[in-house]
């Protein structure tokens, strides 16, 4: 049945999200923040899918730790569903992504216009120096800045190495950062077709102030506590018990 409903999930998907991203490409005009209002309306569009049709919903732990000002959030990534998941949980925000996204076909141009912070991996410090003087401009225009320090998607019970370019940006602007972690990959994995009906949990921890800090401190404090909160809230690791 999961199977079934991941199937027409995906047959919808691929009828709905090319006129989304034309509509998107006319809203050129406007400004980033009106062009996020219509892009974000195919995120729940998506959402309402897996939750009513997949079974797929969430719970927050640590709501009351969402600041009211635009902020840095570092989160782990399991899953293309904290891509959707996280337009509507957090306030209106840009993420800092590899640029090679933007040249997948309606998703990608779609993606563009979100004005997001496209960058090269492979420049180093070029990337870094990028985030922050493009992190900063999206922070003042009231955005948040959301980073997935792995990089890429690690599947559940894994760790990828965690890149320094969100804590670079925090301690560089001093503007708090959110560590966030989620259990989306064990409902819906890497390149996993079936997205399996349940509840994924989303932990958000207590705002950072990175005043004083270094990047590779504030790293390394961020990475320890999304892991160990992660464990925390695994139904791999309830179930083994």
């Amino acid at each position: 049945m999961a199977a079934l409903r991941s199937t027409i999930y995906m047959l919808l998907q691929i009828i709905i999200t090319p006129p989304f991203a034309l509509a998107t490409l006319m809203c050129f005009p406007l400004t980033p923040m009106q062009r996020y209002r219509v892009t974000s309306t195919w995120t729940k569009t998506m959402l309402f899918l897996l939750w009513h049709l997949c079974g797929l919903r969430y719970q927050i732990v640590g709501a009351e730790n969402i600041p009211k000002t635009p902020s840095i959030v570092l989160s782990k990534h399991q899953s293309a569903w904290e891509t959707l998941a996280f337009q509507e949980i957090f306030p209106p925000q840009v993420w800092v992504l590899k640029k090679e996204l933007l040249l997948i076909p309606f998703f990608g141009w779609g993606l563009a216009m979100t004005n997001p912070i496209a960058i090269d991996r492979k420049s180093g410090k070029k990337a870094l120096e990028q985030i922050v003087e493009q992190g900063i401009d999206r922070l003042k225009e009231g955005f948040w800045v959301v980073v997935f320090p792995e990089g890429t998607r690690i599947a559940p019970g894994n760790r990828g190495k965690y890149r320094i370019g969100g804590a670079w940006l925090a301690t560089h602007t001093g503007f708090n950062v959110v560590p966030v972690a989620h259990n989306a990959g064990e409902f819906w994995g890497r390149n996993s077709f079936v997205k399996k009906p349940g509840t994924i949990t989303v932990s958000i921890g207590k705002p950072i102030d990175p005043t004083g800090m270094e990047a590779n401190d504030l790293n390394v404090q961020v990475e320890n506590w999304i892991e160990t909160e992660v464990q925390r809230i695994s139904t791999r690791t309830h179930s083994s018990h």
